[in-house]
């Protein structure tokens, strides 16, 4: 089912949930023009979940909080670069999100809008449904009374999880791989899934590891309003990056041995024919050199008038071309 259809007033399109908490229990489902009110109550906080919105129901959720028009601009053309960016009122996050779609990984984007009072947050592209987060999150009351900071994290927790799954399906393909690599040769259409799960591996690597500096401001930095009773859970999120990361390293060079691997066993099969190849025509050369010299047709040729010479010229090629077989074979070139 479309998400959209699953907002809180069906009229707004694009916006996913929008409601206000106090004390870590969920007081009422809002509207977005009402939002800012909700956000300036003390010990209130609005959570406000869009799917790819509209510049205009972007822009009334920056009045409502007052949000950095650049950040607004971010966030409605997508395609950013994860960072964590610092504003008078706010702070600003990009992540990138990664779901498997017919057997690839499929890359989206989420922005994040931190302030007193509210967290908003915008998805594109591929992404799984932050509507688990919402509800784990009401149902942890006393963690959820932490308010924006246990939101945030909850949130890039989440997206970190949710890296797991797309390298659990890739690691499968890379252990198929790995086990027919020895015994057979990589046609085309492996080498360019070989490549395609490298380039995926790549794009993941890429996007968790601008995460994991996100991450560490949000731990470490005295500039950012964090509590400090959250920090710790910002360092969690980075270990799971670290986790990531390693996998990704792992299987990046797995697959780049097996490439290697492919290639030296294509060599060998090409050295083994080429052996196979100069093995026969050495054999071929005894009874063609032969033929040769008997057909020149020269006057004076002694064995030619011998009764014999034709069965003893056949015999004794004959067993030179055994004798190189015998030879060549013991040798392993047949």
């Amino acid at each position: 089912m479309d998400e959209r259809a699953t907002a809180t007033n069906p009229q707004e399109a694009g916006v996913v949930a929008a409601a206000v908490y106090h004390g870590g229990r969920k007081i009422a489902d809002i509207r977005i023009d009402e939002a800012g009110d909700w956000a300036k109550r003390e010990g209130h906080v609005v959570w406000i979940g869009l799917y790819e919105p509209s510049k205009e129901l972007l822009e009334r959720v920056g009045r409502q909080f007052s949000l950095h028009h650049l950040a607004l601009e971010d966030a409605f053309k997508a395609h950013q670069f994860p960072k964590l960016e610092e504003y008078e009122r706010s702070i600003f996050i990009v992540a990138r999100t990664a779901q498997m779609v017919d057997g690839h990984i499929a890359f989206g984007e989420t922005h994040l809008f931190i302030g007193v009072g509210y967290v908003v947050s915008v998805r594109h592209g591929a992404s799984s449904s932050y509507a688990y987060v919402r509800e784990r999150s009401e149902a942890r009351a006393e963690l959820l009374s932490e308010g924006e900071d246990f939101i945030v994290y909850a949130i890039l927790d989440f997206i970190v999880d949710n890296y797991f799954p797309a390298l659990d399906a890739i690691n499968n393909e890379v252990e198929d791989i790995e086990d027919h690599v020895i015994t057979t040769t990589m046609g085309r259409a492996e080498i360019e899934q070989l490549y395609t799960m490298r380039r995926d591996l790549l794009r993941l690597r890429n996007a968790a590891t601008p995460l994991s500096d996100v991450c560490r401001r949000l731990e470490h930095s005295d500039i950012v309003a964090i509590d400090p009773v959250m920090r710790p859970h910002f360092r969690d999120v980075r270990d799971h990056l670290r986790r990531v990361q390693e996998r990704i390293d792992t299987m990046r060079e797995t697959l780049a041995f097996a490439f290697e691997a492919s290639l030296m066993n294509s060599q060998m099969q090409q050295t083994d024919i080429a052996r196979r190849l100069a093995a026969w025509a050495a054999i071929l050369a005894v009874p063609t050199a032969v033929a040769g010299i008997y057909g020149m047709n020269f006057e004076h040729m002694p064995e030619l008038r011998w009764d014999y010479g034709y069965y003893v010229v056949l015999g004794v090629t004959a067993t030179i071309c055994a004798y190189l077989y015998y030879r060549l074979r013991r040798a392993g070139w047949l």
